[in-house]
């Protein structure tokens, strides 16, 4: 029997089996979930733990992984999203299970391509071995021998006989720590990178791991129980494909960006149609400042290039007629003439704004729209340069905009691990000076705001005359928060209720 998300909770705690549901606060999630889930929480579970893998990914670059703050703001931002955070809290039942079906719908949406796949998987495991290391050593024997790994420890005598073996062949240990220290006997099988590194003393087939080592067993382990699960799940994908409860819930969590929209500006008419050369080279993302460069040498863009500047440039706010006159402009002093441009051009740029067809008040792309589709071809300059350029390329592209060879080596790395947004990030701290920015970039219309409360020392822009001398006034209007950023009306569909999921998870 099913039950809907009310009278599940009901049922349960009426049952009072709600520790044995989810009896420990970590998980290999072996098991996909069974029940029926509203759309409203399908959508809010998903979103969060996206946020919280976001935070883990630019955690890791930022800071060494186990240190005390990085631990501290990893731990803060579990707490914020009501995930598992203390193994010991006596009535977390509600964050357990966020957790495990949270984690079910990513797996979802991001077994979908390998470079998805890839990512998940790295941010799971680096949240996984948090959480593992900050359970007390009695909890986590308790987790090993839930998930089948309780292996044997061995005893003071034969510790005692190993001594010295243990204390040569385990780094860092001296005979008095090895003493204090508890020591399993692992098989090789489940220890290869502790061997291969040297860090653990073999004999007779078998490694001996100290207690402090046994998360690197831990973590393997479930590489491979998760690796394995997603490439299962991706055999589910042609299923997937077809249900149309899911697939533009899924096909929008892989490509999604969870801040603002930026449909509405606070700056709108604040920017001249003369800043934008001098903006574009100090506070443009390096898409746009590449996407205005070919437009002023050219003076054409292709489709993908107009819409992705486009936007943005409504999103730094500029208004419908500044972008008719800038864009105007532009293409006259090409192949475009003004007839040509007011019929073929001029339209396109009107229903960005809302004012033609559907009336749609299109909003300026995110990061991860401009990173995972479209990617240009030839001739074209959208797409984010850390993803699509040449190494090389982006290296003298670089160096044209005098950009160290330290700061270089630190951009390219990160584009070498896929970090394309921690890249950019990267890049707005070389090009502003700063050690650390503060925030996790993820649009570029973020980028230019944050770039411009930093030169103005904290304040908004002031209000400037447009071109046409007309003094543009604030617009009141609050930035919208599109946090789900799914096309779903919530209030819409708030009792739709989603189940048999789980089939997707398994084999036929």
């Amino acid at each position: 029997m099913e039950f809907s998300s009310r009278e599940r909770q009901k049922h349960f705690r009426l049952a009072g089996d709600r520790r044995e549901q989810y009896p420990h606060s970590l998980q290999f999630y072996l098991e996909p979930p069974t029940e029926s889930i509203s759309l409203v929480e399908f959508e809010s579970f998903a979103v969060d733990r996206l946020k919280l893998l976001k935070v883990v990914e630019n955690l890791g670059v930022s800071y060494v992984r186990g240190t005390d703050v990085y631990k501290s703001k990893l731990g803060g931002e579990l707490r914020k999203l009501k995930f598992p955070y203390k193994a010991l809290a006596e009535d977390d039942y509600e964050a357990r299970r966020k957790d495990h079906i949270s984690h079910f719908i990513l797996r979802l949406a991001y077994c979908q391509s390998e470079d998805l796949r890839r990512w998940f998987l790295q941010q799971e495991m680096d949240l996984f071995r948090y959480r593992f290391n900050e359970l007390s050593g009695g909890l986590m024997q308790k987790f090993l021998e839930h998930v089948n790994l309780s292996f044997e420890a061995i005893g003071e005598d034969l510790k005692n006989e190993l001594a010295n073996e243990l204390s040569v062949s385990t780094p860092g240990f001296s005979l008095s720590k090895v003493k204090e220290q508890m020591f399993y006997k692992v098989g090789l099988a489940d220890a290869v990178d502790l061997f291969r590194t040297r860090r653990v003393y073999i004999k007779d087939g078998y490694a001996y791991v100290p207690f402090k080592e046994i998360d690197v067993i831990v973590l393997n382990n479930y590489r491979t129980k998760l690796s394995k699960a997603l490439a299962l799940t991706a055999r589910s994908l042609p299923s997937i494909q077809s249900d149309e409860r899911l697939q533009p819930l899924l096909n929008h969590l892989s490509h999604s960006y969870v801040g603002p929209d930026y449909s509405v500006q606070k700056n709108t008419g604040k920017i001249s149609l003369d800043q934008i050369d001098a903006l574009s080279v100090k506070s443009f993302p390096l898409c746009m400042r590449q996407l205005h460069r070919a437009l002023r040498d050219s003076h054409h863009l292709r489709h993908g290039g107009r819409m992705q500047y486009g936007l943005f440039l409504k999103g730094i706010g500029l208004t419908l007629e500044q972008a008719l006159e800038f864009w105007k402009k532009e293409f006259i002093r090409g192949k475009v003439d003004a007839d040509k441009f007011d019929k073929g051009y001029a339209y396109s740029i009107r229903h960005n704004y809302g004012k033609e067809g559907k009336r749609t008040d299109y909003t300026p792309y995110s990061c991860m729209k401009i990173i995972m589709s479209n990617p240009p071809s030839q001739g074209d300059y959208h797409g984010c340069p850390f993803r699509h350029s040449d190494p090389e390329l982006l290296k003298q592209k670089l160096q044209s905009y005098k950009i160290s060879p330290s700061g270089i080596t630190q951009v390219l790395e990160l584009v070498k691990g896929m970090h394309y947004q921690l890249a950019c990030q990267k890049y707005f701290e070389l090009t502003h000076d700063v050690d650390d920015i503060g925030f996790s970039l993820n649009h570029p219309n973020q980028y230019f705001t944050e770039s411009q409360k930093l030169l103005s020392g904290g304040r908004e822009l002031k209000k400037e005359f447009n071109n046409s001398g007309n003094f543009q006034q604030k617009n009141n209007s609050q930035e919208s928060i599109n946090s789900s950023s799914t096309p779903t009306s919530a209030s819409a569909k708030a009792d739709t209720e989603l189940e048999g999921l789980e089939a997707y998870f398994t084999e036929d």
